[in-house]
């Protein structure tokens, strides 16, 4: 979490709200199906987005009402009583005429609010929205009352674990991290009757006659494989509003921040700055593990490509079952190698070396380079200097053997690993002389 978390008054109700950045202007997000401030930032794909969002702006995030850490009254919101909580938020947090983002079920009241109070808004983003759920004769757009029913048995049955992050999140399903977060997400931002009592109130909204009123600038994003809102729900919000600006994004996740979050983001800093600036990538500190199989080629040769495929087959899942226990993260495969990032370097070397010493067990021997350093992150790849040294480390390794960097040594210090000295050598395109050192036992 990187902001208190303070309360607004909204006609004897406790709205909890948080406020990030100093940018030029005020922009109040206005969550969808369930939130929670302080949640949020315990995930490092969220925090990301909305860190990115108080890079340009003054963010104001809050809970809704029946939500997160704001009061829960008995029953769900009508659409008045969530404007007159958005109201209650931008006056507490000195927001004079804020832009509003409304996401999924947040939209419907952040048009009607725009509408309502143009006064109050500088203007509108929308994404992955709605006017109404629920098809109907005139509006084939909506889903049906049996698909409805289906997810709101689904919430009674499976509430407390990942429900529907197939639908929410579909990218990152098999993720047990996101997966764990996303459980608690929805535990801690609502209850099994809470969650219950929202789907029934979406049977009834419709905010298809508001639309026409909204005279502020609108952005409407949406992603186009979107499995809870069709792609056409955005597209009709945007025939609607008068000047609204359409953009498709690519993908399926209707979780906002999750995906690739900086199209979506891009265009919002554009849509309110007039501009979109050029990111410097992120960084983090971490340690890089490069696998390799030794004499693969002639291996591969001497198989064949059925046996040599079926070998590699093997290859990968007993490396991957080492990740998922020394908890790294797989990067990507490299036809007979693998490269992965670690939190820490021990980690790293217990896990090289129990890929060196299982697969040894099948007949494949391997060489595996790590270093520690500041790499950039990539979207799901990572790139810099220290993913080059460990590239030319692993390279420099013998076969059997764990090589590593002089850094890693020193940071593993009292850990119990002994290593033996690998001399100084030269990386290309690396400065200066690197000591290197394998690792014993």
């Amino acid at each position: 979490m990187e902001a208190a978390t303070r309360y607004a008054n909204s006609d004897g109700v406790s709205i909890a709200y948080q406020v990030h950045g100093e940018g030029p202007l005020d922009l109040v997000f206005v969550p969808g199906f369930v939130s929670h401030v302080e949640v949020y930032w315990e995930q490092a794909m969220v925090a990301r987005f909305f860190r990115r969002l108080a890079s340009f702006s003054r963010l104001v995030l809050f809970d809704k009402r029946g939500q997160g850490l704001s009061d829960r009254p008995a029953r769900p919101p009508t659409l008045e009583e969530s404007m007159d909580d958005l109201g209650a938020v931008m006056a507490a947090a000195g927001c004079e005429r804020p832009a509003v983002f409304g996401i999924s079920e947040g939209g419907p009241m952040s048009a009607l609010f725009a509408a309502s109070h143009p006064e109050r808004v500088s203007s509108l983003i929308l994404y992955g929205t709605f006017p109404r759920i629920l098809e109907a004769p005139d509006f084939p757009q909506g889903v049906s009352g049996e698909e409805l029913d289906a997810l709101y048995e689904l919430m009674k049955k499976e509430w407390g674990g990942p429900v529907a992050i197939d639908l929410w999140a579909p990218s990152l399903v098999g993720d047990l991290e996101f997966e764990g977060w996303w459980s608690r997400l929805l535990r801690e931002g609502t209850s099994p009757a809470g969650a219950i009592a929202l789907i029934d109130l979406y049977r009834e909204l419709d905010a298809r006659d508001v639309l026409p009123t909204i005279g502020v600038p609108a952005l409407v994003l949406h992603r186009r494989d979107d499995r809870v809102v069709s792609v056409r729900q955005g597209q009709y919000l945007a025939e609607k509003i008068p000047d609204a600006r359409f953009v498709e994004l690519s993908g399926a996740d209707h979780f906002a921040m999750v995906g690739d979050q900086d199209a979506l983001l891009d265009e919002v800093e554009e849509f309110l700055l007039g501009t979109r600036r050029a990111r410097e990538p992120e960084r983090a500190l971490a340690t890089v593990l490069f696998t390799d199989i030794v004499g693969s080629t002639q291996r591969a040769a001497g198989l064949g490509d059925r046996r040599w495929r079926d070998l590699l087959e093997r290859h990968d899942a007993l490396v991957r079952r080492q990740l998922d226990l020394h908890r790294g993260r797989e990067v990507k495969t490299m036809g007979d190698g693998f490269l992965a990032i670690f939190d820490r370097p021990t980690r790293a070397i217990r896990c090289a070396s129990a890929i060196r010493d299982e697969l040894a067990g099948i007949g494949i021997e391997v060489r595996a380079g790590i270093h520690t350093g500041e790499v950039e992150l990539i979207g799901d790849d990572v790139g810099g200097m220290a993913v080059n040294i460990g590239a030319r480390i692993g390279a420099l390794a013998d076969g059997g053997e764990v090589r590593v960097s002089s850094t890693v040594k020193e940071l593993v210090v009292g850990s119990g690993l002994e290593f033996a000295e690998r001399g100084a050598h030269t990386l290309k395109g690396a400065p200066g002389e690197w000591h290197l050192f394998a690792v014993e036992g």
